[in-house]
């Protein structure tokens, strides 16, 4: 059924083709759905501006979402983001494969189908929301680790986490900065990225 389903998707999206990582989240939709109804699932979650951004490796747009995040994870967590800025770890080294895998891949099963359940009625706010409840999760570790350490943590995540502490610490997480919500503050740089692609500088926001 995999292979079926990720066959089918290269010839229904040659322009995407095969991404590793794409099996983590066709699988979760076999354990659920027959194999039809899987693979239409499985196109709908990727047919996303964020999803296809990852899977297409459209590196501007990529950044974009990261400069996104980061703008969030001052917000929320400024010291832990401090940390991060003095060690140089930056998002791409956590967050691609969280994003590309829909956290299938680096969480519990049963925390990653819950996530998807949120992720599917709120949209792709929520998996950034869920990373930033990650950080804040292990936020008292991290802040104790050089650059190498917390790569490791980060990319490869406790096989036990403790699913209620966990969802507590995503519900702290405010999806607002300056009055600003996660829509707006990653369009505001989409526009100045393409402002900034034609030669202007971006206004200050």
């Amino acid at each position: 059924m995999l292979h079926s389903i990720l066959g089918a998707y290269t010839c229904y999206r040659p322009d995407v083709g095969y991404v590793q990582g794409m099996s983590f989240i066709a699988a979760v939709l076999i354990l659920n759905l027959d194999t039809e109804d899987a693979f239409i699932a499985f196109s709908n979650l990727l047919n996303k501006p964020c999803q296809m951004a990852f899977f297409r490796v459209d590196h501007g747009l990529m950044l974009t979402y990261f400069a996104a995040f980061e703008v969030f994870f001052e917000e929320n967590l400024p010291k832990l983001f401090a940390h991060f800025k003095k060690n140089n770890l930056t998002p791409d080294i956590y967050l691609i494969d969280w994003i590309f895998t829909l956290y299938s891949k680096s969480l519990p099963l049963d925390l990653a189908c819950r996530i998807w359940d949120v992720f599917c009625r709120d949209g792709e706010e929520f998996l950034f929301r869920t990373a930033l409840g990650v950080l804040k999760l292990f936020e008292d570790i991290l802040t104790k680790m050089d650059f190498i350490h917390m790569a490791q943590l980060l990319t490869r995540l406790p096989d036990h986490l403790p699913a209620e502490e966990f969802f507590a610490c995503i519900a702290t997480i405010q999806m607002q900065s300056r009055n600003k919500k996660w829509a707006q503050v990653l369009a505001a740089l989409q526009k100045d990225s393409r402002e900034t692609e034609k030669g202007s500088p971006p206004p200050r926001h």
